[in-house]
């Protein structure tokens, strides 16, 4: 084995990288709300997560990236822990896909119909097929498609070239050597897990050592342990991921690595008593890529057989191991962890859109309260509540810019403008609660009093806002159509009282009833009232609109008001409920 041909290994160990990376990167866009479907059936029922676990790794070619995605969706709250372990244990399973795939190359006959199945054979085809959809299609799912057949057929032409560069190996004395220091089934358990470490993929790790026995100097006695300690070194990643996560992602973390810790130490117990005891001839034989993907399927179903009936040891011990205590309160943030599954990162904003749209309508009801019985505990828990609703809005904002620049479906994209959208008029809704605290600290600061009529008249006005927030925060939570067109005579019903208020209003500074001051204060409360309205119907009309992904809020709202009856009797219905008393003479 000369220079070239440690370039050619190098070189082929990139491409075979590469073409993995990038496979299953489109794979997993492909497969777009599949996945939130699958992952969406989760249910405490082993089995299921089990299957799920196994599915999505079969999709994504990768035991770390489910892992890192499980970890990001415990953090989260899309998934509990004892959900989370059942899916891990099916990625180990579903990790084995690639290495069955990889044994492809190593199919040898005569017979045409089976030469075929040969990726040699094949995979310039496909590779053909890929680049025609990729550069040629305007189309995001067939151009994804393309990056899959690509991708796979640069995966294979890697495995090629790493397989031909090491061929030269079986003549090298020195290569023999370090082959035989691998029957130690300790220091095999440790080399597969220091390379699948710096690689940070099994899957890549157990191709590698595919590779390396076309040089038929690698036996399946030594393979055994290697591909035992692979799977331990595959859990860095997940590892690395739950740095800065909650407490029950790091606990996810730490079960993928005591479920490959655990089973690596009972099932190599049993490799080691069964060679020094039986002896079998089958491990003194060279190994094969099949033999290699057998092994790997083995060991990965023997570990999950052995630990699923204990899954509840499981988590004790994960418990035991990072225990419950006081964790300092921390405001809310969106995982970047959920940015690789887009589906499930929108699906995140939406939760933490509605705990926003809750807190801005908590802290406007609070300031409607405020209006009449002012407390300064009530005040500081309104300033609370919208200085979070401004903290929602920037990581919001932020998280769904950069998740719109990702190659999301036309339906995910459609939804991530309207939360973009409907997030600015909640956290406006927040800034009027404190704009309504302040004018009633003013009122306290200066003595200032209104009039019985005033107070009537507000007694009106406060319930319509109170019940326009409450069905524009059932709309949006539920995406609840039918309750969005309710909202929007309501708030015509608002303006309307808020007209004949200030007229009202100006008609006592005319009689001297009132005073300026309170005036200016009574002018600033309408104004606040009636814009909470106007946010209100921008929500609702942003829900209605999105439901035929169109975004022509103010169009759609008039040509419902100009032909809908409903709208009609809705809009009569509230005048009649929120009528004003009849006029009374005095201040």
């Amino acid at each position: 084995m000369d220079i070239f041909d440690v370039l050619s290994l190098i070189g082929g160990l990139c491409l075979f990288l590469f073409g993995m990376n990038i496979m299953g990167q489109a794979l997993e866009r492909r497969a777009g709300g599949k996945l939130r479907s699958l992952l969406g059936k989760l249910t405490t029922n082993k089995m299921a997560g089990l299957l799920t676990g196994l599915g999505v790794t079969a999709i994504i070619q990768s035991s770390s990236a489910t892992t890192v995605m499980v970890v990001g969706f415990v953090n989260s709250g899309l998934m509990t822990l004892k959900q989370a372990i059942n899916v891990i244990m099916g990625a180990n399973i579903g990790t084995t896909v690639t290495a069955w795939i990889l044994s492809l190359a190593g199919i040898d006959s005569g017979n045409l119909f089976v030469s075929l199945l040969k990726p040699s054979s094949f995979t310039p085809v496909l590779a053909l097929i890929g680049i025609i959809f990729y550069m040629f299609s305007k189309k995001s799912r067939r151009q994804d498609t393309g990056l899959i057949l690509l991708g796979f057929a640069t995966l294979m032409y890697g495995m090629d070239s790493m397989s031909a560069a090491v061929s030269g190996l079986r003549d090298v004395p020195e290569f023999q050597q370090i082959i035989l220091m691998f029957h130690n089934p300790f220091l095999g358990v440790l080399a597969g897990a220091v390379l699948t470490a710096i690689i940070q993929s099994s899957s890549a790790s157990v191709g590698i050592l595919q590779a390396l026995s076309s040089t038929g100097q690698v036996t399946i006695g030594a393979t055994i342990p290697i591909i035992m300690g692979q799977n331990i070194g595959t859990c860095v990643t997940a590892m690395i991921s739950s740095v800065g996560t909650n407490k029950n992602a790091r606990r996810a973390a730490l079960v993928h690595l005591s479920f490959n810790v655990i089973g690596t130490a009972v099932w190599l117990t049993v490799f080691c008593i069964v060679k020094a005891v039986f002896a079998p001839a089958i491990l003194g034989e060279s190994a094969s890529l099949v033999s290699i993907a057998v092994a790997h399927s083995a060991f990965n179903i023997l570990c999950t057989i052995l630990l699923l009936p204990m899954t509840g040891l499981l988590e004790r011990l994960v418990h035991r191991l990072i225990p419950d205590g006081a964790e300092a309160e921390v405001l809310t943030e969106i995982d970047e962890r959920l940015l690789a599954t887009p589906p499930m990162a929108l699906e995140r904003c939406h939760a933490v859109a509605s705990e926003m749209a809750e807190t801005s309508v908590t802290a406007l009801k609070a300031s409607l309260s405020c209006l009449l019985f002012y407390t300064p505990q009530l005040a500081a828990g309104v300033r609370d509540k919208e200085g979070k609703s401004d903290h929602y809005e920037d990581i919001l904002s932020s998280y769904l810019v950069k998740l719109s620049s990702l190659q999301i479906s036309e339906s995910d994209s459609a939804e991530a403008a309207k939360l973009l959208k409907v997030i600015g008029d909640f956290e406006r809704i927040s800034d009027h609660a404190v704009n309504l605290v302040e004018s009633a600290e003013e009122m306290q600061e200066k003595d200032i009093q209104f009039s019985g009529r005033a107070r009537e008249e507000l007694s009106v006005i406060i319930p319509a806002v109170s019940e326009i927030l409450d069905m524009t925060l059932e709309a949006f939570k539920k995406d609840d159509v039918s309750v969005a067109l309710s909202v929007e005579p309501l708030e015509q019903v608002i303006d309307y009282l808020k007209e004949k208020l200030r007229t009202g209003h100006i008609l006592r500074l005319q009689q001297g009833e009132c005073s300026s001051v309170a005036g200016f204060i009574w002018s600033d409360i309408l104004t606040n009232l009636e814009r909470t309205g106007d946010h209100c119907s921008n929500i609702a009309g942003c829900i209605i609109d999105m439901s035929h992904y169109e975004m022509h809020l103010h169009e759609s709202q008039r040509e419902f008001r100009n032909a809908s009856e409903d709208y009609r009797q809705n809009y009569l219905r509230y005048m009649h409920k929120y009528s004003l008393p009849d006029p009374k003479a005095g201040s």
